[in-house]
């Protein structure tokens, strides 16, 4: 008690990360250094990344996604028996799973949502790196909240205890509500994910023309939890959605 009582007032008490710098042992604050590098250029990277806008019609497309003839060939045809949407504000014809931002003034692909913290939608191209982003701010705000945790000192009041600890709590109280929010944001991301399904068809199924028909537990893309994950994180290449949609008992890909 002693040794806490002594203090300085009005300095903030050593956390851990500078009791390490402090002794040398350096390996744990270059890494939350790092980790906090890697979350801004994660931050930067899905904020400046095109997410998957449809700058021209589906047919025109084809190149562009790697969609060769005999792919075409292979989705049935009862794709007919579908209408194809074209979108009423930039009047192009919309692939399945897309839908038109208002904020980014495109239609967007395999469109989950508009995040307004990245200030950028969130679709084909960039959703995995924002799930990616979210895994690694959460880490850094659970360790920050480690952080401030460990320079949290006793006193003999709660006057002189607030007095002492007041900024690190306001601090760390903030921190705190940051990590829930971030982990209830990861957390459903990656159900929907596991699901294959998106924010936008989670919310809006009633009113999607391609998902409206289906039951309420009934999802065409859905190809299990483990392959929807693996595909989700581990494919490259764009999918005809169109393709697996209209999949009559054989393989989805």
């Amino acid at each position: 008690m002693s040794s806490v009582l002594s203090v300085p007032s009005g300095h903030l008490p050593l956390q851990d990360l500078r009791k390490q710098e402090e002794t040398g042992e350096l390996i744990q604050p270059v890494l939350f250094v790092l980790l906090v590098l890697v979350s801004v250029l994660l931050y930067f990277a899905i904020s400046l990344m095109d997410p998957g806008f449809v700058l021209s019609d589906c047919s025109d497309l084809q190149f562009t996604l790697g969609v060769t003839e005999e792919t075409q060939d292979m989705i049935p045809p009862t794709t007919k028996s579908l209408r194809q949407r074209r979108c009423g504000h930039c009047l192009l014809q919309q692939p399945m799973r897309s839908k038109h931002c208002q904020t980014c003034h495109h239609c967007v692909r395999r469109y989950d949502h508009h995040c307004p913290w990245i200030e950028n939608c969130v679709g084909e191209r960039n959703h995995r790196w924002f799930v990616l982003y979210l895994a690694v701010q959460l880490l850094v705000l659970l360790w920050g909240l480690h952080v401030a945790w460990s320079g949290f000192t006793t006193a003999p009041t709660w006057q002189l205890w607030l007095r002492r600890n007041g900024v690190l709590l306001g601090a760390a109280a903030v921190v705190a509500v940051l990590s829930l929010t971030v982990l209830l944001l990861l957390g459903s991301h990656l159900y929907l994910v596991s699901l294959n399904t998106t924010t936008w068809e989670f919310m809006s199924r009633h009113r999607i023309s391609y998902l409206k028909h289906c039951g309420a537990d009934e999802n065409p893309f859905d190809r299990g939890a483990l392959r929807n994950l693996w595909g989700f994180f581990c494919g490259w290449g764009s999918v005809v959605w169109e393709q697996v949609y209209f999949r009559e008992g054989s393989d989805p890909i």
